[in-house]
């Protein structure tokens, strides 16, 4: 793999669901950066390095993705819900020697964002969401535009191995339509991370575990979600959001976030989807300034 955060250890931490494959670097308050799909820690690799002169960072593989392992998904997909992910980072930062610490999340790992603060506020100092609506409000409000954005939200999710079948097929095609769909900066990622990329997407398991994530996100994590809706998350949250993203742009994000959480600021930044690799100066100055107050 390139040394895309130099100065950084590599570990694997064994927690009580699965083993997370995850580096770490810098000094400061500690703060964990989680990917989305169909990515790894390594989406990162232009922010991290530079938040690690202000801050101690650790960027972490999901349950599922990149090489850390890949459970069943259990009854319900248990194993692949939001809470299940969460729990997984509680016990790695726990390991790691910070019971309290910083998030920001993008894409899925942004979902598992929402999650550590629903599950473990007293864990959470404050938080950033990058580039997404609450799951339940997605599914709620969804209508023909955002659905066709979304396509992969309701293939993912079929049952019987059909889009594991498909994936596999040609797992890099698939990848580079995933990519280049949601990319508003076609040149944002070098060939060096697509091939870890690829590399990680290669693996059957990967396809599978990353499915049954998605299916864990049109049903265990919902009826969790339901359960929350009447109590508001208390901890400072930043929400950034592409511009140029369907997945976000769609929706007055502020408002959306302010029906879920008390202290609610943020702003859209001119880029697609994968807003950390296509707009990464943008990036670290908001998060720098946020987990810094």
């Amino acid at each position: 793999m390139p040394d895309f955060f130099p100065g950084f250890t590599q570990r694997e931490i064994k927690t009580s669901g699965a083993t997370i494959n995850l580096l770490f670097g810098g000094s400061g308050p500690p703060l964990l950066l989680l990917h989305g799909y169909p990515q790894t820690h390594a989406m990162w690799r232009k922010v991290a390095p530079r938040l690690a002169q202000d801050f101690t960072v650790v960027v972490p593989d999901l349950r599922g993705y990149g090489d850390s392992s890949k459970p069943p998904a259990g009854t319900d997909f248990t194993n692949y819900s939001k809470r299940a992910l969460a729990l997984d980072q509680v016990e790695v930062m726990a390991t790691l020697g910070h019971d309290r610490f910083a998030v920001a999340g993008h894409d899925r790992g942004a979902r598992v964002t929402h999650r550590l603060l629903r599950d473990h506020p007293d864990k959470i100092t404050r938080a950033a969401t990058l580039d997404i609506v609450p799951t339940l409000y997605r599914f709620e409000t969804i209508d023909q535009k955002a659905a066709t954005g979304s396509w992969h939200w309701f293939f993912l999710i079929q049952g019987r191995g059909l889009p594991e079948h498909m994936i596999g097929g040609d797992p890099e095609f698939f990848l580079r339509h995933m990519f280049g769909t949601l990319l508003r900066d076609q040149g944002a990622i070098e060939e060096t991370a697509w091939a870890e990329y690829i590399r990680c997407f290669r693996n059957p398991e990967t396809i599978r575990a990353t499915c049954d994530e998605y299916r864990a996100g049109a049903s265990i994590d919902l009826v969790h979600d339901r359960v929350d809706l009447a109590q508001k998350v208390k901890m400072p949250l930043l929400v950034l959001w592409g511009a140029g993203s369907g997945q976000g742009s769609g929706y007055d994000l502020l408002k959306v976030w302010r029906d879920h959480a008390d202290d609610v600021r943020g702003h859209g930044i001119d880029s697609g989807h994968f807003i950390p690799e296509e707009k990464p100066d943008e990036v670290h100055k908001a998060l720098k300034e946020f987990f810094s107050t």
